[in-house]
C-alpha cells in the first residue's frame, strides 16, 4: 500500500520538495559540473596548484548534488537524495571561496603589495579560511539534524543553516572589502620594491576575475538567505527555476572562469621573480668577492 504524503500545497506542512525535481535540468548540470570538476583535477595535477584542491572538491559536491536532484525525480519523498542535493549543493560555494581567499594572496605575494593589505598576507588566508570553515560546519549540522526527519528537525536545521549563510555573506563581504582596498592602495601607491614592476604583471586580470567569482558567490548566497529566510512554503522553493538561476549556473560559471583563468599564472610569475631575484643577489656578491683591494697598505699598520 502507498504511503500517504501531505499535500505539497499545504503551506502549514513542511515537506521536502513542492514540485517535481526536473530529471533533465539535473542531468545537464550532472554532466557539465563533471567536465569542469574533471578538468579542474586535470589542472591542479599539471599545474601543482594545490591551494586550488577545495575548488576541485566543491565541484565533486556540486556533480553529486545534481545526482541526488536526478534521483529525487523518481521519488521526491526520499529523504535520502533531498539530504544529499541539500547539503551538497549549500556548502559547495564554500570550498570555492576557501581557494579564492588563497588566490588574493598570492596576488599580493606576486606584487610584492602586502604593506597596502588590510590584513597582513600570512593571516588573510588564515582568517577567512577560518570564516569559511565555522559557516562550512554550521550548514552541514543544519542538514545533519534535518537528516532526523522530523518536521522540528527540519525546521531547526533550516534555522541553523540560515545562519551558516549570513556567516558566510559576512566573511565573503568582508574579504571584497578588503580585496577592493588592496587593489586602491597598489594602483595609487606602487609596490613595496622598487624591483618590481607592475606593468608587466597580470595582476589585475586576476585581481578581476577575483571580484567577477566573487560577486557570482555573493548572489548565489543572497539568493539561498532569501530562500530559506520565506520558508518552506515560499515562492523560491516552490519553483524549481529559481534554483537553476540563481545557484547552478552562477556555480557553474565561476568554476568555468577558474578553467579559463586558471590562478596557476600567478604561482609561476611569483616563482619565477623570486628566482631572479635571487640570481641577482648571488651575481651581486660574486662581484664584490672578485673585487681587487684598492689603496696602499702603511707599513706597521695605521698606528705606525
Amino acid at each position: 500500500m502507498a504511503q500517504d504524503h501531505p499535500d505539497i500545497n499545504d503551506t502549514t506542512r513542511f515537506v521536502l520538495y513542492r514540485y517535481v525535481p526536473s530529471l533533465p535540468a539535473a542531468i545537464i548540470f550532472v554532466v557539465l559540473f563533471g567536465l569542469t570538476t574533471f578538468y579542474h583535477i586535470f589542472q591542479v595535477g599539471r599545474k601543482r596548484t594545490w591551494y586550488f584542491i577545495p575548488l576541485a572538491i566543491g565541484g565533486i559536491f556540486e556533480f553529486v548534488g545534481y545526482i541526488g536532484r536526478a534521483q529525487s525525480h523518481f521519488d521526491q519523498w526520499k529523504l535520502g537524495p533531498f539530504i544529499m542535493q541539500s547539503l551538497l549543493l549549500l556548502v559547495a560555494p564554500a570550498l570555492f571561496a576557501a581557494s579564492i581567499y588563497i588566490i588574493l594572496g598570492r596576488i599580493i605575494l606576486l606584487t610584492d603589495g602586502e604593506k597596502h593589505s588590510l590584513i597582513r598576507q600570512r593571516w588573510l588566508t588564515k582568517i577567512f579560511v577560518a570564516g569559511d570553515v565555522l559557516s562550512f560546519l554550521v550548514q552541514s549540522s543544519g542538514g545533519g539534524i534535518q537528516a532526523s526527519k522530523t518536521e522540528g528537525a527540519m525546521k531547526t536545521g533550516e534555522k541553523l543553516i540560515i545562519g551558516g549563510l549570513f556567516l558566510q555573506l559576512a566573511f565573503f563581504g568582508f574579504f571584497v572589502l578588503v580585496a577592493g582596498l588592496f587593489h586602491v592602495r597598489l594602483q595609487r601607491n606602487g609596490p613595496a620594491s622598487g624591483s618590481v614592476d607592475l606593468t608587466v604583471l597580470p595582476w589585475k586580470k586576476h585581481l578581476m576575475v577575483l571580484y567577477a567569482s566573487s560577486g557570482l558567490i555573493l548572489v548565489r548566497s543572497v539568493f539561498r538567505v532569501i530562500e530559506y529566510i520565506m520558508g518552506n512554503a515560499g515562492y523560491l522553493l516552490r519553483h524549481e527555476v529559481f534554483l537553476y538561476i540563481f545557484d547552478a549556473v552562477l556555480m557553474l560559471s565561476v568554476m568555468l572562469i577558474f578553467n579559463w583563468f586558471h590562478p596557476s599564472e600567478i604561482t609561476e610569475l611569483y616563482h619565477e621573480r623570486i628566482a631572479g631575484e635571487k640570481a641577482s643577489h648571488s651575481r651581486d656578491a660574486s662581484d664584490v668577492e672578485m673585487q681587487p683591494k684598492s689603496g696602499r697598505e702603511v707599513p706597521g699598520g695605521p698606528w705606525s
